[in-house]
């Protein structure tokens, strides 16, 4: 029960994050501003989508239960989802799943973006390898962790690419670094 429950927490979660990103974008684009990286983007759709697909099997499949830990994780959980929030509020309109560039813009530099290049990344880094344990899908948690960092590493250098080209990144970038 506490499975289907946060499952479809997150599954809705994600679903008005969709409808944000949309309407970011569209609101960026008007301002001028274009995607970037877009072929490996269905890839990344498809990669998070597998990632609920694979969890619900397995999680059914072998009939797992809450791991001993869950509290615990829990509440770690619910800490990372604070930090999503303060992501995507410290973003604003800018946060979106896509790459998308507004050429001459200021790169944010408020909240988690005050402290590391990627925050969100973090936290779904974190959260791919932590709703798969909280329930000892220990399969998932391994294969999709793995595959998450595969397609940040096509990812993150993409964005920092198209973010130093068009925007002040290279100080953004500067500055984390001291």
């Amino acid at each position: 029960m506490i499975f289907m429950i946060l499952l479809l927490f997150v599954i809705a979660q994600r679903l008005v994050e969709l409808a944000v990103a949309r309407r970011n974008e569209m609101a960026m684009k008007a301002k001028g501003a274009y995607e970037v990286g877009a072929s490996h983007y269905p890839y990344m759709i498809a990669l998070h989508s597998s990632f609920f697909i694979c969890l619900i099997a397995e999680v059914l499949y072998f009939d797992l239960a809450p791991s001993s830990l869950f509290s615990y994780m829990l509440a770690l959980f619910l800490l990372v989802q604070g930090l999503r929030i303060w992501c995507l509020a410290s973003l604003g309109e800018h946060w979106n799943t896509k790459i998308i560039i507004l050429p001459g813009a200021n790169v944010v530099a408020k909240g988690p973006y005050s402290f590391i290049r990627h925050p969100n990344y973090l936290v779904v880094c974190i959260e791919i390898a932590l709703l798969p344990l909280m329930f000892g899908a220990y399969f998932t948690a391994i294969t999709f962790t793995v595959l998450n960092f595969i397609m940040l590493s096509v990812r993150i250098p993409l964005e920092e690419k198209a973010l130093r080209e068009a925007t002040n990144y290279k100080d953004y970038a500067l500055r984390r670094k001291g």
